[in-house]
């Protein structure tokens, strides 16, 4: 019995990649059951750190070791968007990383973030937002990125920068944003038009547009932006700006040539 049980483990270790989490549901599907779970924790096997998730015994797992079970173990909706995205991808150099920051992920309507993931000290902040920002659903520009030995689902920049206009100004400054939209200089025209296309929020396009133009990214002149429906009427993005007349949105007066193109709210 001890070798059988000596087996699986080492044929759970090989599926199980390092610097990850096991829920209960993938080890049972692997044969291990919740009597052979309990061994395996008296034995210095397994370490419990939420209900019904373990990790490797003093194995250390961050966030994204936690995302990637969710993604692969549990098949859920959910991914690394917004400002972490680009910040993962070399692209908000002047974004703190570390302990105590906060990591966006995103996810479909009504999926909840599992109880352990939430109750689990990552020593960070985890923002979660669920959202239908885009009408394809949530397989659109989502790209992986390799972490040691596994891979997590997170946005491409042309997605996690619309995601960062979604957030603003509720809970992403217009400045930052503005920073950020700055260093996307070779985002993918082609990709940048397919969720223009489907995106749902007038503000995230108009807004998006806005700040690329201003930050005259070359990128641009491929968009042939005749099938985007960029609504009617005025949209604030900030109180007290100026309203810029091609996009109908009401932005601060900055030093990107506004000052003069617009009316004062």
């Amino acid at each position: 019995m001890a070798g059988h049980n000596g087996s699986k483990i080492n044929q759970l270790l090989k599926r199980w990649p390092r610097g990850t989490v096991a829920v209960n549901s993938w080890l049972e599907k692997h044969g291990i059951y919740r009597q052979l779970i309990d061994q395996y924790q008296k034995t210095a096997w397994l370490q419990r750190i939420g209900t019904g998730a373990f990790t490797h015994l003093n194995d250390k797992v961050d966030w994204s070791g936690g995302l990637y079970t969710i993604q692969n173990q549990l098949k859920l909706a959910i991914h690394a968007g917004g400002k972490t995205a680009l910040q993962m991808q070399g692209y908000a150099h002047f974004l703190p990383m570390g302990k105590g920051t906060t990591v966006s992920l995103f996810g479909d309507p009504g999926t909840k973030l599992p109880t352990w993931f939430r109750n689990h000290n990552w020593e960070i902040h985890i923002r979660y937002k669920t959202t239908n920002l885009f009408t394809q659903g949530l397989e659109m520009g989502l790209t992986k990125m390799e972490i040691g030995a596994y891979s997590i689902q997170l946005s491409a920049p042309e997605r996690a920068i619309m995601e960062v206009l979604y957030l603003v100004p509720q809970e992403e400054s217009y400045e930052e944003a503005r920073l950020l939209m700055e260093g996307l200089t070779t985002l993918r025209p082609r990709l940048v038009l397919t969720l223009l296309e489907a995106c749902r929020s007038i503000k995230v396009k108009r807004l998006f547009m806005f700040l690329a133009e201003a930050c005259y990214h070359p990128w641009i002149s491929k968009l042939n932006l005749s099938k985007v429906n960029f609504g009617k009427g005025k949209r604030v993005i900030v109180q007290g700006g100026r309203l810029n007349p091609k996009y109908e949105i009401i932005v601060p007066e900055d030093n990107y040539g506004n000052k003069d193109s617009g009316e004062t709210t």
